[in-house]
């Protein structure tokens, strides 16, 4: 297998959290399953620190992007806040947009297709989701990834590295680290 390194985020802020203000669309029409002015802010500074450019450090540039499919938690309403997320680094990127091939509820299909690939991948999810269903699925080699993701924090990122196969094709696993790059103010460096 080849070397594989995952990010994950969470969608950015959403109304009714601590920022104030309606969701938006792109378009700046109010959509309550849409980000908040702050989130906007904040998935332009995780395409400004994802698409730097950078090939080694902890914020590599990733050649995919992965985004939950909006609309697919069942009895609510669509969120497309994962993709509205996600859109401005995949546009910087030179992508035509976030993969939302998979949508909340088959995280299971959307890890079988991770574990495939090669290179630096970013994944914007549902935070409980991540830690409840996507976590779980991944071979951990080192490291203790949270199991509880706090509904107030949206400024982390869990990252995951698989080394290269070793010479009999053996590959131990990914190592895990939390990573706080502390973009926007009020941001954070206490671990979930």
């Amino acid at each position: 297998m080849s070397k594989l390194t995952l990010y994950f985020i969470r969608h950015a802020e959403k109304p009714e959290e601590p920022w104030p203000g309606p969701g938006l669309t792109v378009d700046g029409k109010k959509d309550k399953e849409s980000l908040v002015i702050r989130g906007w802010q904040r998935a332009g500074a995780w395409a400004a620190l994802f698409g730097a450019g950078l090939d080694t450090g902890d914020y590599a540039t990733p050649q995919a992007v992965y985004a939950a499919t909006p609309g697919t938690v069942a009895n609510k309403e669509p969120s497309k806040r994962p993709f509205e997320t996600a859109s401005p680094l995949a546009a910087r990127l030179g992508l035509a947009g976030p993969n939302t091939t998979y949508g909340k509820g088959q995280e299971a299909a959307l890890v079988n297709e991770l574990l495939t690939l090669s290179g630096v991948v970013l994944v914007c999810w549902q935070h409980e989701a991540i830690v409840q269903d996507i976590i779980p699925l991944l071979p951990i080699r080192r490291g203790k990834p949270p199991t509880v993701w706090p509904g107030d924090r949206f400024d982390v990122v869990l990252r995951f590295k698989r080394k290269e196969a070793d010479k009999s094709g053996k590959v131990g696993g990914f190592a895990f680290k939390e990573l706080y790059p502390r973009l926007l103010s009020g941001d954070s460096d206490t671990p979930l």
